[in-house]
């Protein structure tokens, strides 16, 4: 790596430092939707600093993405979680689900099919969010393997990875004291983010052997699924004590863990209500309880 690479990434890391410490004045002051009772009093949607820094460092047609569902994201997390009458979803769903699917279809033009799992990066990403610091640990952990990855595919140092990996360092230590929360733009964000360095790593292994684009999508595929094992077990105790308390699952197994990260939150409830509407499906199957069946087909909208 030239010595100009890692000015760039020293500075990449203290500007994210800095625009993260004045959002977390700033919300702060603004309260409303920005502003949580949560731990005394937390700032949430101060992943708009990484997002900033994000957009202007990270390598094109990469941050036009992070651009289009960073906006969405955003929006969501100003107007917070309020219905749309007479339809089964919020605001904030609506905008994210627009930004998801603008990501995916002007995605395909760069990254082909691959760009639907790069949208679907969001999900297991703001699941992460929802404890303190398992974001940040989350896109370290694998920014720094993709960086690995990727200069041993390309023999290139300098890469998307390292970027991430400054931005999320420089944002980090603020997250991990609780005293901020990434939001939606943040978290959101870091997840195109990933999901477009997998899918960079997954074109120089796809290339290599003459996969072709479908090559390139299972890779991403295992990466985010890999991911979403890594949350899991990030946030093991926290999910095991979610599910057993909150939706009744009894001993909840690591498929269940794997699979709220995958399905749960609003989104993934949303669908389970279009799809499922108010039926109730009971898995008895050992296998199928051990791959996190029960927590798929768990329905909050059952009667």
């Amino acid at each position: 790596m030239i010595i100009m690479d890692l000015i760039w990434l020293i500075a990449i890391f203290i500007l994210s430092g800095i625009l993260t410490s004045l959002f977390k004045s700033i919300f702060t002051r603004l309260g409303g939707n920005l502003y949580t009772p949560i731990r005394g009093g937390t700032p949430r949607a101060v992943g708009i600093a990484p997002f900033i820094v994000l957009l202007l460092f990270f390598p094109p047609p990469g941050n036009y993405l992070i651009a289009l569902i960073g906006i969405f994201a955003f929006l969501d997390d100003i107007i917070g979680r309020k219905k749309i009458k007479g339809m089964p979803f919020e605001f904030g769903q609506l905008s994210r689900g627009i930004g998801m699917l603008l990501v995916m279809v002007i995605g395909y033009a760069y990254f082909g099919p691959a760009s639907i799992l790069i949208a679907l990066m969001i999900q297991p990403m703001n699941i992460a969010d929802m404890q303190p610091g398992t974001s940040a640990s989350t896109v370290i952990i694998m920014g720094l393997l993709m960086a690995i990855l990727l200069y041993l595919t390309t023999g290139n140092p300098y890469s998307p990875a390292l970027i991430l990996l400054a931005v999320c360092l420089g944002y980090a230590p603020l997250d991990y004291q609780g005293k901020i929360m990434m939001g939606e733009v943040g978290n959101h964000s870091f997840g195109v983010g990933l999901g477009v360095t997998y899918t960079l790593l997954a074109g120089n292994i796809a290339n290599f052997h003459n996969w072709g684009s479908g090559g390139v999508f299972i890779v991403v595929l295992i990466l985010l699924i890999f991911t979403a094992l890594l949350i899991a077990l990030l946030r093991q105790k926290n999910l095991k004590n979610f599910l057993e308390t909150n939706l009744q699952i009894p001993n909840p197994g690591y498929g269940d863990l794997v699979m709220d990260v995958l399905t749960g939150g609003g989104l993934g409830d949303l669908l389970r209500r279009i799809i499922l509407r108010k039926r109730t499906i009971t898995i008895k199957n050992r296998f199928l309880i051990v791959l996190g069946m029960r927590r798929l087909f768990y329905n909050p909208h059952a009667v």
